[in-house]
Protein backbone atom coordinates (compact mmCIF):
# COMPACT_ATOMS: atom_id res chain seq x y z
CA UNK A 1 0.00 0.00 0.00
CA UNK A 2 0.92 3.49 -0.96
CA UNK A 3 -0.31 6.82 -0.83
CA UNK A 4 -0.01 9.26 -3.57
CA UNK A 5 -0.26 13.18 -3.59
CA UNK A 6 -2.12 14.19 -6.54
CA UNK A 7 -1.62 18.22 -7.91
CA UNK A 8 -4.99 18.90 -9.36
CA UNK A 9 -5.76 22.23 -11.69
CA UNK A 10 -9.54 22.53 -12.71
CA UNK A 11 -12.01 24.62 -14.68
CA UNK A 12 -15.04 25.08 -11.87
CA UNK A 13 -17.36 25.95 -14.35
CA UNK A 14 -19.14 22.65 -14.54
CA UNK A 15 -19.00 21.46 -11.43
CA UNK A 16 -20.73 21.98 -8.39
CA UNK A 17 -17.46 22.25 -6.35
CA UNK A 18 -14.91 20.17 -4.88
CA UNK A 19 -16.83 17.38 -2.58
CA UNK A 20 -19.08 15.12 -3.26
CA UNK A 21 -22.48 15.89 -3.21
CA UNK A 22 -26.07 14.73 -4.47
CA UNK A 23 -27.51 18.06 -6.58
CA UNK A 24 -24.50 17.58 -9.38
CA UNK A 25 -20.98 16.41 -10.50
CA UNK A 26 -18.33 17.41 -8.85
CA UNK A 27 -14.42 17.18 -9.19
CA UNK A 28 -13.69 14.80 -6.06
CA UNK A 29 -16.25 12.14 -7.67
CA UNK A 30 -14.84 12.61 -11.22
CA UNK A 31 -11.45 11.49 -9.61
CA UNK A 32 -12.33 9.12 -8.44
CA UNK A 33 -14.29 7.17 -10.57
CA UNK A 34 -11.26 7.66 -12.92
CA UNK A 35 -8.86 6.55 -10.70
CA UNK A 36 -10.72 3.51 -9.91
CA UNK A 37 -11.08 2.24 -13.14
CA UNK A 38 -7.38 3.28 -14.15
CA UNK A 39 -6.05 1.45 -11.05
CA UNK A 40 -8.93 -1.43 -11.44
CA UNK A 41 -9.64 -0.76 -7.27
CA UNK A 42 -11.72 1.52 -5.39
CA UNK A 43 -10.09 4.84 -4.70
CA UNK A 44 -10.82 7.71 -2.60
CA UNK A 45 -9.45 10.86 -3.02
CA UNK A 46 -8.94 13.21 -0.15
CA UNK A 47 -8.81 16.86 -0.83
CA UNK A 48 -6.69 19.99 0.88
CA UNK A 49 -9.47 22.92 -0.06
CA UNK A 50 -13.17 22.07 -0.86
CA UNK A 51 -13.61 24.31 -3.34
CA UNK A 52 -17.20 25.69 -4.05
CA UNK A 53 -19.20 25.42 -7.28
CA UNK A 54 -17.71 27.55 -10.06
CA UNK A 55 -14.46 27.95 -7.86
CA UNK A 56 -11.40 27.40 -10.55
CA UNK A 57 -7.74 25.45 -9.29
CA UNK A 58 -4.67 25.46 -10.52
CA UNK A 59 -3.10 23.60 -7.56
CA UNK A 60 -5.37 22.17 -5.10
CA UNK A 61 -4.10 18.87 -3.75
CA UNK A 62 -5.66 15.43 -2.93
CA UNK A 63 -3.73 12.21 -1.31
CA UNK A 64 -5.41 8.45 -1.88
CA UNK A 65 -4.17 4.85 -1.21
CA UNK A 66 -3.63 2.42 -3.66
CA UNK A 67 -1.87 -1.13 -3.89
CA UNK A 68 -1.22 -0.96 -7.43
CA UNK A 69 2.08 -1.33 -8.94
CA UNK A 70 2.23 1.60 -11.30
CA UNK A 71 4.86 4.44 -9.82
CA UNK A 72 2.98 7.42 -8.76
CA UNK A 73 5.17 9.14 -10.93
CA UNK A 74 3.47 7.73 -13.78
CA UNK A 75 -0.19 8.10 -12.41
CA UNK A 76 -0.52 11.44 -13.68
CA UNK A 77 0.00 10.52 -16.89
CA UNK A 78 -2.20 7.32 -17.38
CA UNK A 79 -5.08 9.78 -15.55
CA UNK A 80 -4.74 12.50 -17.65
CA UNK A 81 -5.44 10.14 -20.53
CA UNK A 82 -8.91 9.62 -19.14
CA UNK A 83 -10.01 12.61 -17.19
CA UNK A 84 -12.38 15.28 -19.18
CA UNK A 85 -10.24 18.46 -20.95
CA UNK A 86 -11.56 20.54 -17.81
CA UNK A 87 -9.49 18.56 -14.95
CA UNK A 88 -5.47 17.92 -15.44
CA UNK A 89 -3.36 16.46 -13.28
CA UNK A 90 -0.11 18.21 -12.65
CA UNK A 91 2.12 16.09 -10.93
CA UNK A 92 1.76 12.77 -9.43
CA UNK A 93 4.34 11.60 -6.60
CA UNK A 94 4.10 8.87 -3.62
CA UNK A 95 4.16 10.61 0.43
CA UNK A 96 4.84 9.35 3.74
CA UNK A 97 1.76 6.89 4.66
CA UNK A 98 0.30 9.50 7.21
CA UNK A 99 0.51 12.71 5.05
CA UNK A 100 -3.11 14.30 4.87
CA UNK A 101 -3.28 17.42 2.50
CA UNK A 102 -5.87 19.12 5.52
CA UNK A 103 -3.76 18.59 8.43
CA UNK A 104 -1.04 19.77 8.05
CA UNK A 105 0.70 23.62 8.00
CA UNK A 106 0.11 25.07 4.40
CA UNK A 107 1.08 28.44 2.87
CA UNK A 108 -2.59 28.91 0.64
CA UNK A 109 -2.42 31.43 -2.20
CA UNK A 110 -5.82 32.17 -4.33
CA UNK A 111 -6.53 34.77 -6.75
CA UNK A 112 -9.52 36.88 -7.95
CA UNK A 113 -9.95 38.73 -10.94
CA UNK A 114 -11.99 41.87 -11.59
CA UNK A 115 -12.52 42.86 -14.95
CA UNK A 116 -13.42 46.91 -14.46
CA UNK A 117 -14.59 48.20 -18.29
CA UNK A 118 -17.60 49.93 -19.79
CA UNK A 119 -18.66 46.56 -21.33
CA UNK A 120 -17.80 42.91 -20.57
CA UNK A 121 -15.93 40.62 -22.31
CA UNK A 122 -17.35 37.56 -23.09
CA UNK A 123 -13.81 35.64 -23.17
CA UNK A 124 -13.61 36.30 -19.87
CA UNK A 125 -16.96 35.53 -18.30
CA UNK A 126 -15.91 32.27 -16.80
CA UNK A 127 -12.95 33.43 -15.03
CA UNK A 128 -13.32 36.82 -13.61
CA UNK A 129 -16.01 39.19 -12.47
CA UNK A 130 -17.18 42.22 -14.56
CA UNK A 131 -17.88 45.65 -12.89
CA UNK A 132 -18.59 48.67 -14.37
CA UNK A 133 -18.31 51.05 -12.28
CA UNK A 134 -14.38 52.86 -11.56
CA UNK A 135 -12.49 51.12 -9.13
CA UNK A 136 -9.94 53.15 -6.88
CA UNK A 137 -7.13 50.64 -6.88
CA UNK A 138 -4.80 52.44 -4.95
CA UNK A 139 -7.67 52.54 -2.16
CA UNK A 140 -8.13 48.60 -2.26
CA UNK A 141 -4.69 47.96 -2.11
CA UNK A 142 -4.39 50.03 1.20
CA UNK A 143 -7.72 48.11 2.64
CA UNK A 144 -5.63 44.77 1.64
CA UNK A 145 -2.78 45.76 3.92
CA UNK A 146 -5.11 45.18 7.03
CA UNK A 147 -5.50 42.16 6.43
CA UNK A 148 -2.15 41.18 6.57
CA UNK A 149 -0.96 39.41 10.14
CA UNK A 150 -2.85 37.05 12.52
CA UNK A 151 -6.58 38.74 13.08
CA UNK A 152 -9.78 36.61 13.71
CA UNK A 153 -11.79 36.87 10.48
CA UNK A 154 -15.09 36.42 12.03
CA UNK A 155 -16.04 39.12 10.09
CA UNK A 156 -15.23 37.71 6.97
CA UNK A 157 -16.38 34.37 6.37
CA UNK A 158 -19.65 32.92 6.72
CA UNK A 159 -20.54 30.78 9.65
CA UNK A 160 -19.96 27.24 10.07
CA UNK A 161 -21.31 25.42 13.06
CA UNK A 162 -18.31 23.07 13.21
CA UNK A 163 -15.73 25.84 12.96
CA UNK A 164 -14.83 27.18 16.34
CA UNK A 165 -11.80 28.88 15.51
CA UNK A 166 -11.96 31.88 12.96
CA UNK A 167 -8.29 32.89 14.18
CA UNK A 168 -5.74 32.72 10.38
CA UNK A 169 -2.64 34.48 9.31
CA UNK A 170 -2.11 36.28 6.60
CA UNK A 171 1.09 36.42 4.69
CA UNK A 172 0.33 38.68 1.87
CA UNK A 173 -2.69 40.51 0.24
CA UNK A 174 -2.07 42.35 -3.63
CA UNK A 175 -4.12 44.40 -4.94
CA UNK A 176 -2.40 45.12 -9.23
CA UNK A 177 -4.26 45.91 -12.17
CA UNK A 178 -3.14 45.37 -15.49
CA UNK A 179 -5.46 46.69 -18.50
CA UNK A 180 -8.76 46.35 -17.36
CA UNK A 181 -8.44 44.05 -14.94
CA UNK A 182 -7.36 43.98 -11.64
CA UNK A 183 -6.53 40.99 -9.47
CA UNK A 184 -6.57 40.64 -5.84
CA UNK A 185 -3.65 38.02 -4.66
CA UNK A 186 -3.93 37.06 -1.45
CA UNK A 187 -1.56 34.16 0.82
CA UNK A 188 -2.05 32.69 3.77
CA UNK A 189 -1.96 29.83 6.10
CA UNK A 190 -5.35 29.33 5.64
CA UNK A 191 -9.23 30.35 4.95
CA UNK A 192 -12.29 30.39 6.51
CA UNK A 193 -15.56 29.36 4.22
CA UNK A 194 -15.99 32.21 1.56
CA UNK A 195 -13.20 34.36 3.32
CA UNK A 196 -11.92 35.72 -0.07
CA UNK A 197 -15.07 36.28 -2.01
CA UNK A 198 -16.35 38.50 1.43
CA UNK A 199 -13.13 39.86 1.36
CA UNK A 200 -13.57 41.16 -2.35
CA UNK A 201 -16.85 41.93 -1.90
CA UNK A 202 -16.00 44.49 1.04
CA UNK A 203 -13.11 45.50 -1.25
CA UNK A 204 -15.35 46.35 -4.35
CA UNK A 205 -16.84 48.61 -1.46
CA UNK A 206 -14.11 50.51 -0.60
CA UNK A 207 -12.92 50.83 -4.71
CA UNK A 208 -16.39 52.17 -5.51
CA UNK A 209 -15.80 54.78 -2.39
CA UNK A 210 -18.52 53.40 -0.45
CA UNK A 211 -15.96 53.10 2.78
CA UNK A 212 -12.52 54.43 3.24
CA UNK A 213 -9.64 51.98 3.12
CA UNK A 214 -9.37 51.78 7.26
CA UNK A 215 -12.74 50.58 6.99
CA UNK A 216 -10.82 47.41 7.01
CA UNK A 217 -9.39 47.27 10.15
CA UNK A 218 -12.59 48.46 11.28
CA UNK A 219 -14.41 45.45 10.51
CA UNK A 220 -12.02 42.91 11.80
CA UNK A 221 -12.02 44.33 15.22
CA UNK A 222 -15.79 44.21 14.85
CA UNK A 223 -16.17 40.38 14.37
CA UNK A 224 -19.26 40.90 12.48
CA UNK A 225 -19.96 39.39 9.24
CA UNK A 226 -23.66 41.86 8.47
CA UNK A 227 -20.86 44.64 8.49
CA UNK A 228 -19.13 43.45 5.61
CA UNK A 229 -19.64 43.64 2.09
CA UNK A 230 -21.29 41.54 -0.25
CA UNK A 231 -19.75 37.75 -1.58
CA UNK A 232 -18.43 37.95 -4.81
CA UNK A 233 -19.61 35.60 -7.23
CA UNK A 234 -17.30 32.15 -8.09
CA UNK A 235 -16.20 32.52 -11.15
CA UNK A 236 -14.05 35.04 -10.33
CA UNK A 237 -11.68 33.36 -7.90
CA UNK A 238 -8.91 30.19 -8.16
CA UNK A 239 -6.85 28.51 -5.73
CA UNK A 240 -3.52 28.74 -7.28
CA UNK A 241 -1.32 26.71 -5.20
CA UNK A 242 -0.96 24.91 -1.90
CA UNK A 243 2.84 24.83 -0.56
CA UNK A 244 3.90 22.45 2.80
CA UNK A 245 6.74 23.65 3.65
Amino acid sequence: MKRVKLTVAYDGTNYCGWQIQPNGITVEEVLNQHLSELLREQVKVIGASRTDSGVHALGNVAVFDTEARMPAEKISYALNTRLPQDIRIQDSCEVEADFHPRFRDTVKTYEYKILNRRFPDPTQRLYSLFYYYPLNVEDMRQAASYLVGTHDFKSLCTAKPEVENTVRTIYSAQVDKTGDMITVRICGNGFLYNMIRIIVGTLLRVGSGYLPPEYMKTLIEAKDRQAAGETAPPQGLTLVEIVYP
